[in-house]
Parts: C-alpha cells; structure tokens; sequence
C-alpha cells in the first residue's frame, strides 16, 4: 500500500513525456480551448487504474490533495479511488465523497474524461435513491463541466430504466452553446434508446428539429439507416426554415 510520498514516486517512474504532449493535443489544453493550461504526466488509463488498490489506505485528506493536483492524471487518480471508495464503503462514507466530489466538480474535477469515467459510479449511484434537485442546478451551472456531469450522472439511472431525469436535463440543456454538452446528451439518448427505443423517439419526434445537429447525430448513431436519415432530414428541413 502506498502513503502520498510513495505514491509520487511512483507516478513520477510511470511519466512518459511522448505521451504527455499527445494527451495535451487531445485533451484541447491551448489558449481558449476546453482544456486551456492543464497539465500531463503521460500515463496511460489503465495504469491509474491498477494503482487504485494500492490506495486504499491514503486518508481521504490525501485524495482531496491529489484531486486539488496541477496534473491531470493525479486528479483522475484521485477520481478513481473515489470510485472505489464509494462502492466499498458506508452509506456515511458514500455520502462524505458524494459531497467531495461535488464540490469539486468544475474545479479538480474539470474534463470529460474524469466525469465520464466516474461520475455515474459516485453522483448518480448517490442521487438514485436520493433528492436529485442538485442535477438541476448542474445543469443550470454556468461551468461546462458542470452541466456535463448533470447530464452523466443519469447514466446510472439509465441502467436501471429511470428515465425520467435524463430526458428532463435533455430537454434543459437542448440551447446549450458547447458541443460537448450536444454529446453529452445524445450519447445519453442513445443509451436509452438501447433500453427503450420507444422512448427515445418519442423524444426526438419533439426535439430533433430545434436540438443542435451533435446531439442529435449522436442520439440516433445505432438506428437503423433509412430511420436515421429521417430524423436528420427533419433537422435540414427546420434549419432551411429559419
């Protein structure tokens, strides 16, 4: 098991420079761009995700420390054992990194990867039996990462056919301004329309002529081709409209 110290030499061995300039590119880090300033080590998913069991002993003081981090990789670490954490834990534990990780949100928490990879497994799995009033105030949230993690949580409550709230924050979320909320939301379209396509159309038979074309070319990516192309020769025909 490792204590913060050897935790940092350890990750300071696993950094690969290569790799840290390629994540730079891909993760937008340029002036202006979604990721403007954020910093990588270089190390690859998987790695972190074999060090999440050697650290489980780290207090959660220290996790908070590593979610406060310059460097990317140190902060998903730190998502991740939050990840762990919860699913082991005490309804008093779960609830203790519920409130971590919301606080943190737009701030350590702060890219796509990191929300996508654990916020259904700590947010959503909280919120599932729980007031979800705060998903709403998410998604009303002037940061993006915010808004995104509204509409991931509800991949949890996808899986377990609860619909309700991610077709709500959809609808909310139809004028928002970054692409990546526009994929966000289809991606999590999509994923009911696996359980339910019924349901899925029903809502893009009411939106797909106003919701920008991202979300709606996500929403519809597995339907069958001629029913796909309908849906999309819906949203030409509005934008010839207007």
């Amino acid at each position: 098991m490792y204590d913060p110290d050897e935790l940092e030499q350890v990750l300071a061995r696993l950094a690969d420079p290569e790799i840290a300039l390629h994540s730079a590119r891909f993760f937008k880090t340029g002036r202006g761009e979604y990721g403007e300033g954020d910093k990588f080590l270089g190390i690859r998913v998987p790695q972190l995700r074999k060090l999440v069991p050697r650290c489980r002993r780290l207090s959660l003081k220290d996790v908070q420390n590593l979610l406060c981090a310059s460097w990317h990789e140190k902060r998903l670490l730190a998502a991740l054992i939050l990840v762990d954490r919860f699913r082991r834990g005490t309804k008093a534990e779960q609830r203790k990194i519920f409130i971590l990780y919301v606080q943190h949100l737009g701030i350590g928490i702060n890219n796509w990867d990191i929300i996508d990879t654990t916020c259904p497994h700590i947010v959503g799995a909280w919120l599932y039996t729980g007031d979800r009033s705060v998903l709403y105030e998410l998604a009303g949230s002037e940061n993006l990462w915010q808004r995104r993690a509204a509409m991931l949580a509800c991949f949890h409550f996808i899986r377990k056919n609860d619909f309700k709230d991610v077709l709500n924050i959809a609808s909310l979320l139809l004028e928002d301004r970054e692409d990546l909320i526009h994929k966000a939301s289809g991606w999590m379209l999509r994923e009911i329309g696996k359980k339910n396509q019924q349901i899925e159309e029903d809502f893009l038979r009411k939106y797909c002529r106003i919701m920008p074309r991202t979300m709606l070319r996500y929403a519809v990516e597995r339907f069958a081709p001629e029913l796909r192309k309908q849906y999309m020769d819906a949203k030409k025909q509005q934008r010839r409209k207007s």
